[in-house]
């Protein structure tokens, strides 16, 4: 027997690197113990968090052994190990039983994943750091902006945990993917993506994923921002620990309130805009200020904002669930570009790059072009998108709002409103209708959700 190779490992804990044997031994030594504990670290830990290469390869052959629905135990690991000719120079059996030796049960092990993920997150950082300062030392920049952007960029993924050294094997994924295929299949309300609120909309979309960019397109005058803002209160009065942030290029802040208090207290805006309010609007408009102030929701009316500035504001958030922007069009690229089309193209590239950062579902408003005015139906299609195809590329869902807005007589019809799901990346198109209360600024499903 020779397990001088493995006696080593306790030599490199005396090192600087940020590392726990004791951490990683016992995250493998519990999965031993017990094999279904290896769904408990699935969404914490990966192979590549492991800092000795040994503990990564048996921690992905338990993986595809869990995969494979085979039993995790000490002779079917050897086995495997053996046959996929990791470490074949070397008799681990004896090291594999010092592990499954380690820990008395696996109760702890999420504990333990947490330490390996830390310590794994140190070591990324210190990688990182390291290039910051072989990029400054050796010059290799035009603009010492785009050097500052950068390294704020990939320590904010640190901090988010969404950073990685490495790639990720297909095992780890499996995996994970498994067992939120699990957990979601044995969930009272199935999905999982973030609800609009809106119950026929939300049967289309299966929620908003995170990481989605959702696109609203509109022309002027359809309820793109009310849309949005309906979608930003649902959001937040049914997820209260979660921050709603709401970017509004265009309009105040006491602009966006008053529209959220009109469709909150179902009081006339017109009313709010001219100050001719009832006494019983007054009643109103308290218990709807009530319910409100409850809403984690930040608005920013900054003008001009571009998506570097965005991130930084929402750095500085806690529990973020998600971000609204109104709208694309009036946001600035980081960049220096003549061309507007590739500015737009530039700006929606970014946006969909900081929804898959922040693992949230990014909402954004777009203006549409006149050609849905110029067809008999006037309904918008995925090639009236303004200034750039490239916004239906980068959009994960693309939805189009059409309501008989330029009829001039006073039909039924105005009432009403469509939104079209013109493009969804996980799941099918389809035009849901729903009611539109102007004085009200607010959508309706028809009939579940009647006033």
């Amino acid at each position: 027997m020779n397990t001088e190779g493995y006696n080593n490992y306790s030599d490199l804990s005396q090192r600087k690197v940020p590392f726990s044997l004791e951490a990683e031994q016992s995250v493998l030594g519990s999965i031993l113990i017990d094999p279904r504990a290896i769904e408990d670290v699935a969404g914490i830990i990966s192979s590549t968090d492991f800092y000795i290469d040994d503990h990564a390869k048996i921690y992905l052959a338990m993986n595809e052994m869990f995969i494979s629905n085979r039993t995790i135990d000490l002779v079917t690991l050897i086995d495997t190990l053996t046959k996929q000719g990791v470490l074949k120079d070397r008799d681990i059996s004896d090291y594999i039983k010092i592990i499954a030796q380690i820990v008395p049960s696996a109760k702890n092990i999420k504990d333990y994943a947490n330490i390996v993920r830390d310590n794994s997150l140190l070591r990324q950082l210190l990688s990182a750091a390291q290039e910051v300062e072989d990029t400054v030392l050796t010059e290799k920049y035009d603009d010492v902006t785009d050097v500052l952007r950068a390294s704020a960029d990939r320590f904010f993924r640190l901090i988010q945990g969404s950073e990685t050294s490495d790639f990720k094997h297909i095992k780890d994924v499996l995996v994970s993917s498994l067992t939120g295929l699990r957990q979601l299949s044995q969930s009272d309300e199935g999905a999982t993506g973030t609800k609009t609120g809106y119950s026929d909309l939300d049967r289309v979309l299966v929620g908003m994923g995170a990481g989605d960019l959702v696109l609203i397109g509109a022309r002027p005058g359809m309820g793109k921002t009310s849309f949005a803002l309906n979608i930003a209160s649902q959001v937040s009065l049914s997820n209260p620990d979660k921050a709603v942030c709401v970017f509004s290029l265009e309009m105040s802040a006491e602009q966006l309130v008053l529209r959220l208090l009109s469709s909150e207290a179902l009081v006339d805006s017109y009313a709010l805009r001219s100050g001719k309010i009832e006494k019983d609007d007054w009643v109103k408009l308290t218990h709807a200020a009530e319910t409100l102030s409850k809403c984690n929701i930040y608005i920013d009316d900054t003008s001009g904002m571009s998506v570097s500035k965005v991130k930084a504001k929402l750095r500085k958030i806690e529990n973020l669930g998600l971000v609204v922007i109104d709208y694309l069009q009036l946001m600035q690229s980081d960049k220096k570009i003549d061309n507007r089309v590739q500015e737009v193209s530039d700006i929606s590239r970014n946006l969909k790059l900081l929804a898959k950062e922040l693992e949230i579902p990014v909402v954004c408003c777009a203006q549409l072009s006149r050609g849905a005015e110029q067809r008999k139906d006037s309904k918008p299609m995925l090639s009236d998108l303004r200034d750039s195809g490239a916004i239906e590329q980068d959009a994960d869902v693309v939805m189009f709002l059409h309501r008989d807005y330029y009829n001039t007589e006073q039909t039924e019809e105005q009432n009403l409103a469509e939104v079209i799901v013109a493009k969804n990346r996980h799941g099918s198109t389809d035009s849901v209708k729903m009611k539109w209360i102007g004085k009200y600024t607010k959508f309706l499903t028809l009939q579940r959700d009647e006033i």
